[in-house]
Parts: structure tokens; sequence; C-alpha cells
């Protein structure tokens, strides 16, 4: 494991966004497919124990992906994402929702823009997640945003680690 890979995580209450910046050691279309891919995106995308189970998901622009947060008892949370933008192995932008288990979205939701770069084998991604409201944004934070996300990086970077051994 490198402990010299950035991880940033910023709040701006006045812009109602939150930052990620993420290094990986791994090489980009390798981290691409782990953000867009749903059979490595289960595997990493929920804070430990609890798992992400994708429901169905479309990666093109207008698509959506459905999946839930399921803890170690069963309970599930819902989310829906739909893909607003997608520039190959750069750039996609999605609107995110909590929803109910038929699909419902809860209102307000987020818009993610995730930016991805590669520099001497290092991937480095760049999420910049603005909330419609400032209530939404606090409430995520206040259920443990920056912690879940925090784990949820080095999940990933974990993961890319042995799938990078398996090339």
């Amino acid at each position: 494991m490198k402990t010299d890979l950035l991880f940033d995580f910023t709040v701006d209450k006045t812009a109602k966004t939150v930052k990620v910046t993420r290094e990986f050691d791994a090489e980009l279309s390798l981290v691409w497919d782990a953000y867009t891919k749903p059979e490595i995106l289960d595997q990493w995308w929920a804070p430990r124990p609890w798992t992400s189970k994708t429901k169905f998901m479309n990666f093109e622009v207008g698509g959506r992906r459905f999946y839930a947060m399921v803890s170690p008892e069963g309970q599930e949370h819902w989310s829906i994402q739909r893909y607003t933008s997608i520039s190959p192995k750069t750039n996609f932008k999605m609107f995110n929702a909590f929803a109910d288990k038929d699909e419902n979205p809860e209102l307000p939701g987020s818009d993610w823009d995730f930016n991805f770069s590669e520099h001497n084998g290092r991937t480095k991604v760049s999420i910049t997640i603005y909330n419609e409201s400032l209530e939404r944004m606090e409430k995520m934070i206040e259920m443990g945003f920056k912690e879940g996300t925090a784990m949820n990086m080095k999940n990933l970077e974990e993961l890319l680690a042995s799938l990078s051994q398996r090339k």
C-alpha cells in the first residue's frame, strides 16, 4: 500500500460542493473501469462492512445505475444515478439521488462531476459534488460521507492493487 497517494476532501458550504481528489497507483483504464463497470464497482463502492449491490446499470448518456448499499443485517439503502455526460477515460457526470426500492428518487439530489487523469503511472480522480440544497449536503456529511468516502477509496486502492497483479 502506497502512503504517498493524494487524498483530499474539501467542503465548501457557500458553493454547496464537496470536492474529493484521490490518487491511485494504477493505470487510467483500470481506474476508469472501476468506476464504470458494475461488476467492479460493487466490489468497492460501499464502506465495509456494508456492500454495494447494483440492480442495473447502463453506462451511457441518459443511462442509469440503480443500486443499494446493504448493511451486514441486510438493510438496503437505495440510490439512483443518471448519467448526463460521458467523455471516455477523462470525465463523466451524473445526477445522484437517494431512492426507494421502487426507483422513486428522493429529491433534492446532487450533481457529480468525475475527472480522470494519468501521470507517471498514477491516476488521479477528482470529483466535484454539487448539492441543490445546503441542507442535503450537511445531511450527507452528518451521515458520515467523508469517512465513508475515505473507506471506499481505500477499498478501491486495495482492489486496484489486486487487479493490477493479475495482469
